[in-house]
This record gives structure tokens, sequence and C-alpha cells, in this order.
């Protein structure tokens, strides 16, 4: 393997031309090394360039990244949405696409030929953002049912198009434009043991619980719900309903939802766990967190 994205040879009328997709992949990293490698190789061979943005870690992430590309730069983490407006801005991007990726994210076969087509046959027409849906894979499973698939997600679009909200968790890129679906997806890797995942949605719990609490979803920052509009304005529309539910009350019915009637039990053994964990848990914490900090805020 040698540094920088390579180029994807296509074969063309019984001749062969090296051909890549003007797009900017964008991945943030930080201490990411199990991750890394999988997430660049499936990009490595058709994007014009990666670029990866790493909040100082201290494993062997960067060295495992280098050997995909050079175009290695670090900032401070603050939030997620800060750490990717940081980089649309400051990022010397030469396409005028990007694509915006995690370090457990893996770009599917399916959707790399997809964009090839698009960029170089089908054409792009008047779109300026493509939203893509993620393929959640957690404990070895795809999770498929419980509402989970297809999610849709705007994370490529045009260079100035778009900025990820300004929320603490829950962030989505708001985009400008005209907007369409891929059929491919990205690939998800949620957590590599329960207790990542649980340490982690523990502290996305208290994230959402102050974005909840501040009424940051007033903000003229963040995507509005809306009931008849894309696929993101239509879930954000459902989140604002969700949290106009009696609190603690309202963990349950989403389980209910999800696990029976969106058929999550069809997961098996695994969709129980992360439907249970992620569907229930994780949105009681969110309600606990919340009655906990209103309640020391009325002691005060």
């Amino acid at each position: 393997m040698r540094k920088g994205p390579l180029s994807l040879e296509i074969d063309a009328n019984g001749g062969s031309e090296e051909m890549t997709v003007p797009i900017t992949a964008i991945v943030l990293t930080y201490n990411e090394e199990k991750n890394i490698a999988d997430c660049l190789e499936s990009v490595r061979d058709w994007v014009k360039e990666i670029f990866v943005v790493d909040s100082y870690s201290n494993d062997k992430t960067l060295e495992i990244a280098g050997i995909y590309t050079d175009k290695i730069f670090q900032n401070t983490f603050d939030n997620y949405s800060q750490q990717r407006n940081w980089a649309m801005l400051n990022l010397p991007i030469e396409t005028k696409w990007i694509l915006n990726l995690d370090a457990d994210h893996r770009v599917t076969p399916e959707l790399k030929e997809e964009l090839n087509s698009v960029f170089h046959k089908d054409g792009i027409g008047n779109i300026d953002c493509f939203l893509v849906s993620r393929r959640t894979i957690f404990m070895g499973r795809w999770i498929k049912h419980g509402g989970h698939y297809p999610v849709y997600h705007a994370i490529l679009f045009k260079k100035g198009m778009g900025r990820c909200e300004g929320k603490l968790y829950d962030q989505h890129f708001k985009t400008e434009g005209n907007v369409n679906k891929l059929k491919g997806d990205i690939i998800d890797v949620i957590g590599d043991t329960l207790t990542s995942f649980t340490e982690r949605h523990n502290r996305w719990a208290t994230l959402e619980a102050e974005d909840q609490l501040h009424f940051i979803s007033s903000s003229s920052d963040v995507i509005k719900g809306k009931r008849a509009g894309h696929d993101i304005e239509r879930r954000r529309y459902m989140r604002e309903k969700y949290y106009k539910l009696p609190i603690f009350v309202r963990a349950f019915l989403y389980f209910f939802y999800r696990y029976f009637i969106k058929l999550g039990f069809l997961d098996g053994k695994e969709g129980l766990i992360f439907h249970f964990l992620q569907g229930f848990w994780f949105r009681f914490l969110v309600d606990a967190k919340m009655y906990e900090k209103t309640k020391k805020a009325l002691i005060k």
C-alpha cells in the first residue's frame, strides 16, 4: 500500500483509464486504530482525496491513516458539530463534493459503484445533496428492523451547501438546494464491546439531556421537523413529537413501538440487546438525566 488515494481502473472500449470520483472524503478520528484501516480501505481507490481530522489520538491511528493519505490534520475536539464544521472550513479541499465519514463507517461496494455511475454515466443534474442510509452492524449482526433501516443521512453534498447543525447530540448536516436519495449504504459498525457501547451512550445521554433542557430544537442553527419534508426532517418531526410525551413513559412506549410494532424482535438475540439498550435504556437514561438536572436547578 502507498500513501494517498489510489485510482480505480475502469475498462472502457477495450482500453483502460484511471478515473476517480470527484469527491473528498473527510474522516474524523480519535483513538480509532481498530477501525480506521477498514474505513479508509473502503474509499481509497475511488475518491479524489482523503482527509483525516484527528483529535490528538494517542494510539496507532495516525500511523495507520498515514498508509492511506498524507492529508492528516489535528484539531482539538470540542463537539462533533464543531469538528465537522472546522474541517469543512479549514481543509484545503479541491473537489466540488464532500463525503463525511466516521472511522467506524465503511462505504459498501454497492454505494461505490452507484456513485461511479452517477458521476461518470448518469449525471448529477441539479442535485446538491445526496442522502445515504446507514446499515447498522451490532455484535456482528445487521439490524434490519425496529425502524432502524433504512435511516438516511445527508453525508454527501456540494462544498458550501451544507454544515453540521449546532447540537451536542444527534447532529445532522443542514443542507441547501435539491436533495436526492442513493440506494447504496454506509456500514456503521456500532461498538466493539458492550462496555464501550454503554459508555458512549451514557455520554451521549448527558449531551441529549442538555440539548433538550436548553430547547436547542428552537435554534435557527438546527434542522426543523417537517411532517412532509425529506427523511431527516420527518425523523426530526417525530423526535419533537416524542419529547412532548410524558417523561419516563415515552421510553416504554418507544421501545414497544420499535420492538413489537416495527418488528425489532426479528433481529434475534443481538436485536433484543440492541433495541433494548438503544431504544429503551438510552432513552430512559436521557429522561433520568433531564429529571436530575431539573431537580438540582429547583433546589438551587
